[in-house]
């Protein structure tokens, strides 16, 4: 099937909605199979999440920040992100509150019963969007209907659960943007959790009549098994609720993807799913990355991950740094709040020690903030001026506008590229030499001082040539006999794990039931199932 799918209005490109029973029931990465799996039917395919609530974000060519995850489905779908594809983006700053991204720019600083429609916010757009979330509808619609114009089909991505009864009224991000789109929707479940029958079950009778019948079916993930074992409580799901189900993807280990929120990560013993190869020299090295507090951007250190040899663990405790040959400090919402942390747990004075030994040390954004001599943030945390680890010879002072860019650059003589997302202006008073420059002898970003580095480039260490480089220089002061392999190229594997989310949708699902749902829309007569939302 190729071309524009034809609707009641014209030629307009097919939708489908991926809810989940709950969040991280695999939403994300059944939405960029999903995307895979069409582009290589020759399907100009887009992926989209009307709002987002993540701390690793993305920035696109044009300069607008959007949820990494959906950035991850649209290198699926073999496109370029767009600030079109994730229109709202809530950044938490606390518990209680969030930066507000609108098409890519920062608005405001909002408390969760503000967005959520009460009273809260301080600081520009609260006058505009507290209290007005519905309006937000009309934004997200006319993006998703830019979408649908220009490709074939777009696979919208969901948030937590559509039945979350006490957010449906200003919801729109599920049922809401469904149904102002009249687009079909298939729930996710997570069996690996148990409970997935309840789930599916309960999801549905808990809509509404008008959401309900936007339900066409039902897709469990992570199953471990025989599937024949499933199937007679999948006949009774569908006697239930009149819904078949559309596929059982198996569990997958070593995926490797982008996750959505740092905030889920375990605090310690967590290790990203690394490439299971020997090391290519005599030594592994060892990387402990500080997870610190609203901990941002942590698929930075993936690209590290994936080189044969290299074990990456975040942690939370001093002592857990002691055999580490590489310690990063990374992005974070809250640079000022990280850095009390650092110092209340005693990692600043171990890491203090460890630079100076010579010991490597690598700060990323907020993380490069940190190792400087002094922060000014009025902005972030309204702090003042504190002072910093004295690691860089660096101040760093936060403006109210926020950096955006997707800069390019040289680093350790190797090309390097990245994207920066950040309110803090570095002033760099010193050091050794740049980190990254023009390849002129003209610095561009962050600096190196003995063995500390500093940058706040994110995803610079995608950069295959600058990552061997920079490995090898963290061996050698690392004193660790570790050899970088020649041939590790991240955004093969990256492709390579993407073709396998493409291969688990056409090999597990009822391709043809969802070629039928994008193409023909919501089919007809979806039985209502009781008690329907209160």
């Amino acid at each position: 099937m190729n071309g524009r799918f034809e609707s009641a209005g014209g030629a307009v490109g097919g939708g489908l909605l991926v809810a989940g029973t709950t969040s991280d029931a695999g939403k994300s990465v059944v939405t960029a199979g999903i995307c895979r799996w069409l582009v290589r039917q020759g399907i100009r395919v887009a992926p989209f999440k009307a709002q987002n609530m993540s701390l690793n974000s993305f920035v696109t060519r044009e300069g607008a920040e959007i949820g990494r995850a959906q950035a991850m489905q649209a290198a699926a779908a073999r496109v370029e992100p767009t600030a079109l594809m994730n229109p709202v983006l809530l950044k938490p700053g606390s518990d209680r509150s969030s930066q507000v991204v609108l098409l890519g720019k920062p608005v405001g600083e909002l408390s969760a019963r503000g967005y959520f429609g009460g009273s809260g916010g301080s600081s520009p757009g609260k006058t505009q969007y507290a209290g007005h979330r519905e309006q937000l509808l009309g934004t997200v619609t006319d993006c998703l209907a830019e979408l649908r114009r220009t490709h074939d089909a777009v696979i919208c991505e969901g948030a937590g659960s559509p039945a979350e009864i006490n957010l449906r009224r200003t919801d729109i991000v599920n049922m809401g943007i469904a149904r102002a789109a009249r687009i079909p929707v298939v729930v996710v479940g997570d069996i690996d959790r148990g409970g997935v029958f309840a789930s599916f079950f309960g999801t549905t009778a808990l809509l509404s009549r008008e959401d309900q019948a936007l339900v066409a079916g039902y897709l469990v993930n992570k199953f471990r098994g025989d599937v024949t074992l499933l199937e007679p409580g999948l006949e009774m799901l569908r006697g239930l609720t009149g819904r078949p189900t559309l596929g059982v993807l198996p569990f997958a280990h070593g995926l490797g993807i982008d996750e959505e929120d740092g905030l889920r990560v375990s605090l310690r013993g967590a290790v990203r799913e690394s490439v299971v190869e020997p090391p290519h020299g005599a030594d592994v090295l060892r990387v402990a990355v500080c997870a610190v507090p609203l901990m941002s951007n942590f698929t930075d250190v993936d690209a590290l991950a994936a080189e044969p040899g290299v074990v990456v663990r975040f942690v939370d405790r001093a002592e857990e740094l002691a055999d580490a040959d590489l310690v990063v400090l990374p992005g974070t919402r809250g640079t000022v709040r990280a850095l009390a942390w650092l110092r209340e747990r005693g990692l600043a004075d171990a890491i203090a020690r460890r630079a100076a030994e010579g010991r490597p040390v690598l700060g990323i954004c907020g993380g490069f903030q940190m190792l400087g001599e002094r922060i000014e943030d009025e902005v972030e945390s309204k702090a003042g001026t504190v002072e910093g680890l004295g690691l860089l010879p660096v101040r760093v002072r936060f403006a109210v506008e926020k950096t955006l860019a997707r800069p390019v650059g040289t680093a350790l003589g190797e090309p390097v590229e990245g994207y920066e997302i950040h309110h803090g202006v570095a002033e760099v008073t010193g050091g050794d030499e740049a980190f990254i420059s023009d390849g002129q002898g003209h610095s561009l970003d962050g600096c190196r001082a003995g063995s500390v580095w500093g940058t706040h480039w994110h995803g610079s260490l995608e950069s295959d040539g600058f990552r061997r480089a920079f490995l090898r220089r963290v061996a050698a002061d690392a004193g660790r006999a570790f050899v970088p392999a020649p041939d590790t190229g991240f955004g093969t594997l990256r492709e390579e794990q993407l073709d396998r989310l493409g291969d688990l949708i056409e090999e597990h699902a009822d391709t043809d039931a969802l070629l039928r749902l994008i193409e023909k829309g919501v089919p007809e007569g979806l039985p209502f199932v009781p008690p329907g939302a209160p």
